[in-house]
């Protein structure tokens, strides 16, 4: 890059749109034609290659994150350092190695450099590059097709979707051309054993991103799609790029929540406040979830307000703006780690806040395994998406054990102590009150 293109880009990065606008619109066609050659100038964070000696570059991200795009450029930026490079481009199918990552829109082909041409023979599924570089296009649904030939680079697309794992691993035997053979994967994770097989490897260098990630995507379309599935497992998949998968033996198998998503919540009679109250004022949450009976006779998780790492005072003034929130007519405490001091914290809170505080006599997956049987009765439902408490559940294991984030479910065992309360008996001689939303 020469010194006044270098100037250029800098200048680009640091001033509004307009200004850059006007830049832009003053540079002789030359200067022009190199500036938009020039991907780093336009890549956002992410579609980089990372630093480091890595083997495999996993780029792991939403839908609309950029990730033809940035697989495309790595393929044009690798024929053009090594010109005899052999670089096999494998897609899902021969259909989509062709249409998406040499054709389409931010293929191999759109995004070659001015007066760089690449030769496409789309009957031999073959590209030549200026450089004399080469590469072809395979169908992962055609493993033995990778078996044999060598590469010094590798494309591969949408791994998430490949059916033959043995496709993967023919290719990776065959990336032993040159001195640093490497591939990049760019997909939309899904959770197959492929997958989590190659983000735990010691030689992959994973990057992550989402779908609001990329600011060149009209921001009506990303409001709509996050307004839809947002803190879904459909949306922390499809748009956050997170790779998602079932604890063996869980509780609540994430089709389970995404089963019991409320399309609208009926009158509600009874809500109360949940509460795991933290043992100390580090590390784990203070859990609290409102949850309600329906006049259908059905639970409604309606809010998931658990803190992290809040002194006792704070997460008491939580646990009471909840209960003012929704109405609530009890809170329920575990008081298993002091109940006296429990008591008096959520007292001094809020003195009139309605207290119920129970001690636990058995283990917390003990405790949720009656509500999780109420999940699978449909008599429990989501008011949204609880991304945390959710994650929490579904490491909830048949059996006693936990596998979901962090030392405790917190914000888990607080939801079973509300539902608890309102759908299993232990929250009886209460006023009802009819509550309509």
């Amino acid at each position: 890059m020469t010194a006044p293109l270098r100037h250029t880009l800098a200048a680009l990065h640091q001033v509004a749109a307009a200004e850059r606008a006007r830049i832009i619109g003053a540079l002789d066609p030359v200067a022009l034609r190199r500036l938009l050659d020039e991907w780093a100038a336009w890549a956002h964070p992410g579609q980089l290659a990372p630093a480091g000696d890595w083997r495999v570059w996993l780029l792991q991200a939403g839908r609309g994150f950029g990730k033809t795009r940035a697989g495309a450029e790595w393929v044009s930026a690798m024929a053009r350092a090594v010109p005899a490079a052999r670089i096999a481009l494998v897609g899902a199918t021969l259909d989509d190695a062709r249409q998406v990552m040499v054709e389409g829109p931010s293929g191999v082909l759109a995004v070659a450099r001015h007066g760089e041409p690449v030769a496409w023979r789309p009957a031999a599924g073959e590209l030549r590059f200026a450089s004399g570089a080469s590469a072809r296009v395979y169908s992962a649904a055609a493993p033995e097709s990778l078996r044999g030939p060598e590469h010094h680079f590798a494309w591969a697309d949408e791994l998430g979707k490949w059916a033959a794992p043995a496709a993967w691993d023919n290719l990776l035997l065959g990336l032993r051309a040159g001195a640093a053979p490497r591939a990049l994967v760019t997909t939309t994770p899904r959770a197959t054993l492929l997958l989590r097989r190659l983000v735990a490897a010691t030689d992959t260098a994973v990057t992550r991103g989402r779908t609001r990630d990329n600011p060149h995507l009209p921001a009506a379309f990303v409001r709509a799609v996050e307004a839809s599935y947002g803190g879904t497992r459909l949306g922390r998949q499809e748009l956050d790029g997170e790779l998602i998968a079932d604890a063996a033996g869980a509780l609540w198998p994430r089709a389970l929540i995404e089963r019991q998503r409320a399309a609208h919540l009926p009158a509600l009679v009874r809500v109360v406040v949940g509460v795991d109250p933290p043992a100390g004022s580090e590390g784990d949450a203070c859990g609290i979830v409102a949850a309600a009976l329906g006049r259908d006779g059905n639970g409604y998780v309606l809010e998931d307000a658990s803190l992290v790492g809040a002194s006792p005072e704070r997460w008491a003034r939580a646990v009471a703006a909840c209960a003012a929130r929704n109405a609530a007519e009890r809170v329920v405490a575990e008081a298993n780690q002091g109940g006296d001091m429990v008591a008096q914290v959520l007292r001094a809170a809020d003195a009139a806040l309605p207290l119920r505080l129970v001690h636990a006599t058995r283990g917390k997956v003990a405790r949720a395994e009656p509500v999780a049987a109420l999940y699978e009765a449909g008599r429990v439902w989501h008011a949204r998406a609880f991304p945390a408490l959710e994650d929490e559940l579904a490491g909830l294991v048949a059996g006693g054990g936990y596998a979901g984030p962090g030392r405790s479910p917190d914000r888990a065992d607080a939801c079973v102590w509300a539902l608890t309360a309102l759908l299993l008996g232990e929250g009886g001689g209460w006023v009802v009150r009819v509550r309509v939303l």
